[in-house]
Parts: C-alpha cells; structure tokens; sequence
C-alpha cells in the first residue's frame, strides 16, 4: 500500500481543518464560530428579516463558512449498465468498496469527506496538490482491489478537481462556482480513470511536478476550460503495508 507521508517529507501533509480558515503558507487560526447547517440557516433568516444589514450578516457568513480550499469529487462509473445487469444491492456494495479505498487516500493526504451522494464522493484539502495525490492513490487502490475481482465487480470511477472560495457547510454541503465545475467535470466529461482539474486547480499546482495537457469542454451552453492529469514528473513509490 502506497505511504503518501513519503510524499510530504516524512511529515504529515498540511490537513483542511473547517475550524480554520487555510491561508496560502499555512492553516492559520481564527476564533471559533459554529459553521454547521443550523447556523447557516439562522444566519440565512436574519439576512432575509433584515435586509438593512445584509453587509454585515454576508460578513458574518464568509467568515464561518468560506474556504480557499480544493474540492475532490470522485464518480462511480457505470451506474446505468451495472443496475440493469446485476441490480442496485450489487451497485450499493460495489460504491462501499469505493469507499473503503477512497476514504484512506483522503484522509492520508490531509483531506475531509464533507459528505457523499449516492456513488459520489466530495472532499476538501488545503491544496489543489493533496487533492490530486489522493485521487490517484484512489485510482491505485482501486487497481490493486481490481486485480483480485471479477470483471462484473471492477470498480472504476472519474475525478474532478476545483480549487477556489467556497462554502463550507461541515459534514454536510459545499458551494460555490469550483465546487460546480469540480462536479461537471468528475460526473459529466470524466470517463473511467481520468483526472481533470479548473484551470484554477491546474495552476495552483506546484511547478513541474505533473504533466496535464489543456482541454475545453462545452457543457449547460458553457465552455469550461480544464486540464486533463497525464502523469507525474517525479517518483512516485508505492510500498507494500
């Protein structure tokens, strides 16, 4: 199994924590106000009962939810032709798996599940970097659970990455326009293995250490621009547990 400490020097990688607001070089501290679903909806009320201080209540919000963070979404693919075939019970227990091999490569790159839908996982990291690292542990765990199962069981799912502000409900949702691109890419133009990352995602990575080339993508009337991971230009070991 592949040790991504290795990859941050020997140290764990910088963690997304949702009671801190990520800065550029480092997870700086900010004083604790509640930032679950409850409180967005209480703040959400007084906005609309009080429309003199809007200003102010906007504030309050950005500052308990809103995150310069990476998001992660992962795909389950095949949803339509592995239901028809063998049922959604063998659909359900083939998204755990998933699951059992996504969590583990989130976690290990400094990320947080914030929830997952159906055959869809959502994640957020401190960089656009870990994001990327835990998708492709993703994608190897799952070779590695593939080379023992049968075709009809091959787990195989896309990714989409964004990286920009966004709003950060915990354990619960996110929103925000990367989060929106992040899922248009890993759900609507990702096929079975791929990686696609926003442009802002793409260059927020660090200097030739990943090879992408550049795509456009025509999606809602929309082009979206995005770049498609093509391979690491660097070791990347992988070790037996």
């Amino acid at each position: 199994m592949y040790d991504p400490t290795t990859r941050w020097h020997g140290k764990p990688p910088p963690r997304y924590d949702v009671g801190h607001r990520p800065q550029p070089a480092a997870m700086t501290a900010v004083p604790h106000t509640p930032h679950d679903k409850a409180s967005l909806r209480r703040l959400l009320s007084q906005r609309n009962q009080e429309p003199g201080n809007t200003a102010a209540i906007d504030a309050a919000i950005e500052q308990a939810f809103v995150r310069n963070v990476a998001i992660l979404v992962l795909d389950m693919c095949g949803f339509s032709r592995i239901t028809a075939r063998h049922g959604v019970i063998h659909f359900l227990a083939m998204v755990h798996q998933m699951e059992q091999a996504a969590r583990p490569a989130i976690s290990g790159n400094g990320g947080e599940v914030i929830k997952q839908e159906a055959d869809n996982l959502f994640a957020v990291f401190a960089t656009a970097e870990q994001a990327l690292e835990a998708a492709l542990d993703t994608l190897r765990a799952l070779e590695a659970m593939n080379a023992v199962l049968p075709p009809e069981r091959a787990l195989l799912v896309s990714a989409g990455i964004g990286y920009g502000p966004t709003l950060v409900i915990a354990s619960e949702d996110l929103f925000g326009p990367e989060m929106n691109c992040a899922c248009k890419l890993g759900e609507d133009i990702a096929g079975a293995g791929d990686i696609l990352l926003t442009h802002a995602a793409h260059a927020s990575l660090p200097a030739n250490r990943y090879a992408c080339s550049e795509e456009a993508h025509e999606i809602s009337g929309l082009v979206l621009q995005s770049y498609r991971f093509g391979q690491c230009l660097f070791d990347r070991p992988w070790r037996s547990a």
